[in-house]
C-alpha cells in the first residue's frame, strides 16, 4: 500500500509536469521582496541591520513555502500573481519566527554555532547582546504583520493566524522542543522521547506553516485534518533528514557546522537507530505525508506533495 502510494503521487507529478523549482522560484522572490520591504533598515542602533542579516537572501523559505502550497490547495490563492494579503503575511511572518529562532540558537548559551547559511552567525557578525535583541524584534514583527491596521485581512483570520503561530513557536512547540533539546546533552532518550523532542523543535513550526496556510482559504474539515496529518510527518522527516545529514554531508554542503551534533553528545535519530534504519524511517514519513494528502479530498496537491519529497530528499 505505502509503495503503492508512492508510486502514484511520482507518476502525478510526472504525468503533470509539476516544476516544483519554477513554482518555488516565483513564490520565493515574492516573499523575499515583502521580507525586504517589511524588515526595516531603519531600526535604532544597527538593529535594523542585525534584523536584515539574519533573514534576508538566504535558506530555502520551506516554512513560507508550505503556508502558500497549503493556502492554494484550499482555494485562498491560486498564483504567485493573485497571492491574498493573510497568505503572504503568513509566509513572511512563519519565516521571521524561524530566522529568530536561529538567531537564538546559534548564540554561546545554546548552540555556540559560528556558521549559518554559509555565513557568519548574527552574533559572530554583530555580538552577543545585537544579535538577542534582533531574535526579540524579529518574533514581535512577525505578530506586527499578521495583525495590520489596514483591513486587508479579516480580523477573525488574523486571530486565528495569530493564535497558529503563538502556538508552534511557543512552550508547546519549538521553544518547549529547544529546552528538552539543552537538556538532553549526554542523555539516552527511548525512541518516543526523540520523537517528541522532534516534533516540538522542529515539526511544529513547519505543521503550524501548514496550518496557517489552510487558515487563508476555506478548507472542509476532512481537509484540515489531512493537512494537519501531512503537516506533522513532514515536519519530523525534516529533522530526522537533518540528524542524517549532519553525518553523512559536510560543512561547505549544509551551509553551517557539521558533525555539531556528535560532537555535543546530542541524542539523534542517527545515534538511536543507525544510518539505515533512519533513512528508511525518512522514507515512511513521506509515504504518511502523501498518504495524508491522498485522504485530503483537495483538488491540487502537486505543490505539497513536492514539498514533502524535496524535505525528504534533500542533499543540505
Amino acid at each position: 500500500m505505502s509503495e503503492t502510494v508512492l508510486d502514484m503521487a511520482s507518476a502525478s507529478l510526472k504525468a503533470t509536469d509539476f516544476d516544483l523549482a519554477v513554482w518555488s522560484r516565483a513564490r520565493q522572490l515574492r516573499v523575499e521582496q515583502a521580507l525586504s520591504d517589511w524588515v526595516a533598515p531603519d531600526a535604532p542602533a544597527g538593529l535594523g541591520d542585525a534584523m536584515r542579516y539574519a533573514v534576508l537572501d538566504g535558506g530555502k523559505r520551506l516554512r513560507p513555502l508550505l503556508v502558500l502550497a497549503a493556502s492554494e490547495a484550499v482555494g485562498g490563492s491560486t498564483s504567485v500573481v493573485s497571492f491574498n494579503e493573510a497568505a503572504l503575511r503568513a509566509a513572511c511572518a512563519v519565516e521571521l519566527i524561524h530566522a529568530y529562532s536561529l538567531v537564538h540558537d546559534d548564540m554561546p548559551c545554546m548552540d555556540n554555532d559560528v556558521l549559518r547559511r554559509g555565513k557568519p552567525t548574527v552574533h559572530v557578525r554583530f555580538g552577543e547582546a545585537r544579535a538577542l535583541l534582533a531574535g526579540d524584534a524579529l518574533q514581535a514583527l512577525a505578530f506586527e504583520l499578521l495583525t495590520p491596521d489596514e483591513a486587508t485581512v479579516p480580523p477573525t483570520v488574523q486571530a486565528q493566524l495569530c493564535r497558529l503561530l503563538a502556538l508552534a513557536a511557543g512552550s508547546g512547540g519549538m521553544a518547549g522542543g529547544q529546552a528538552i533539546d539543552l537538556a538532553s546533552v549526554g542523555v539516552k532518550l527511548n525512541e518516543s522521547q526523540l520523537r517528541e523532542m522532534h516534533r516540538l523543535k522542529t515539526g511544529a513550526l513547519l505543521q503550524g506553516s501548514v496550518m496557517m496556510g489552510a487558515a487563508c482559504g476555506a478548507p472542509s474539515a476532512q481537509a484540515l485534518a489531512a493537512l494537519s496529518a501531512y503537516g506533522a510527518a513532514i515536519g519530523l522527516a525534516f529533522q530526522v533528514v537533518d540528524d542524517i545529514l549532519d553525518v553523512t554531508a559536510d560543512s561547505a554542503t549544509l551551509g553551517k557546522t557539521a558533525g555539531k551534533d556528535a560532537d555535543q553528545d546530542k541524542p539523534t535519530y542517527v545515534s538511536l537507530l543507525g544510518l539505515a534504519r533512519s533513512q528508511a524511517y525518512a522514507q515512511e514519513l513521506l509515504v504518511q505525508a502523501n498518504e495524508a494528502l491522498q485522504a485530503s479530498g483537495l483538488h491540487d496537491t502537486r505543490a505539497l506533495r513536492a514539498l514533502a519529497d524535496m524535505v525528504v530528499n534533500r542533499v543540505n
